[in-house]
């Protein structure tokens, strides 16, 4: 059998699992590249040649998993974000593009050259923190997460992209490791209504993490904490930047109107239009 036959009768047996075909499709490129080590370059030149010795046993197990509907970044250990390759596990949300959207409104505001404080509370994969880093070479990051397993991963992203003497992994429930003042706080809080579980995709609800998930029954629960008490670690003048759920941009408007030590300055839309994350200043 071909590569080419293999990974198309690969792509049949995800479609019947019910993934999309533009799923399917690249589920099937991708973990093929994985098991050969090859770029898609090769596999689109080379492809119709005879599979090598084990790859259909390989291949064939891991199609296995993505039909089960574990989700691509886990089966294949890593995810790009900001252009960088990130280490991902079952322990961390996997980094979704729109959250992309904190990393360019925390450039917007901290020139090239200039020496601060950023503090990134549920870091995850500490995706946010180290493409914060690389970006800024003279700040320094603080990258904060409830969940030790998570850390380990974003302690092992911080050194494997050259940021982990700039990049401080702690440990705590939101702002409960920030000890200092910061110029800028960042955050991707869990935001998703816990009644919406039924209707979420198969990978997302069956596999990742659930504490980085859920944010109560209205999803706002740590959001209301987070405007709540950013304020008082953060310097005059400096601001708070989070992403928020679909939806639930009339909610962080009024409750940023209602906090004394916040001015709502900007939300920031994906590509779809739709407001994903918030720029608070403190005044």
């Amino acid at each position: 059998m071909t590569i080419h036959a293999r990974v198309a009768a690969a792509r049949q047996q995800l479609r019947n699992a019910g993934l999309s075909a533009n799923e399917a499709d690249l589920s099937a490129r991708v973990l093929a590249q994985h098991v050969l080590g090859w770029t898609t370059e090769r596999l689109l030149t080379d492809g119709g040649d005879g599979e090598p010795p084990d790859f259909g046993m390989h291949f064939d197990v891991l199609i296995t998993r993505r039909a089960s509907r574990e989700p691509l970044p886990y089966i294949v250990g890593h995810r790009e974000f900001w252009h960088l390759d990130f280490e991902v596990t079952p322990a961390v949300l996997i980094p979704r593009h729109e959250t992309e959207l904190i990393v360019e409104a925390a450039l917007a505001l901290v020139p090239s050259t200039t020496h601060a404080t950023i503090a990134d509370l549920c870091t995850g994969c500490g995706c946010v923190a180290v493409a914060i880093a690389r970006e800024r070479p003279a700040v320094r990051v603080i990258a904060t997460d409830i969940s030790e397993e998570a850390l380990t991963v974003a302690r092992r992203n911080a050194v494997r992209h050259g940021v982990g003497d700039r990049v401080e992994i702690r440990r705590g429930d939101l702002l409960e490791p920030i000890v200092t003042t910061c110029d800028v706080i960042v955050a991707n809080p869990p935001y998703v209504v816990a009644g919406a579980r039924p209707a979420l995709q198969p990978e997302v609800r069956d596999h990742e993490p659930n504490v980085a998930l859920f944010g109560g029954e209205d999803g706002l629960r740590l959001v209301e904490r987070l405007v709540r008490d950013a304020p008082a670690r953060i310097r005059s003048g400096g601001w708070l930047i989070f992403e928020f759920g679909y939806g639930q941009d009339e909610e962080i408007e009024q409750m940023i109107s209602e906090s004394p030590d916040l001015t709502l300055v900007d939300f920031k839309r994906d590509l779809q239009g739709i407001a994903r994350t918030a720029i608070a200043r403190r005044r």
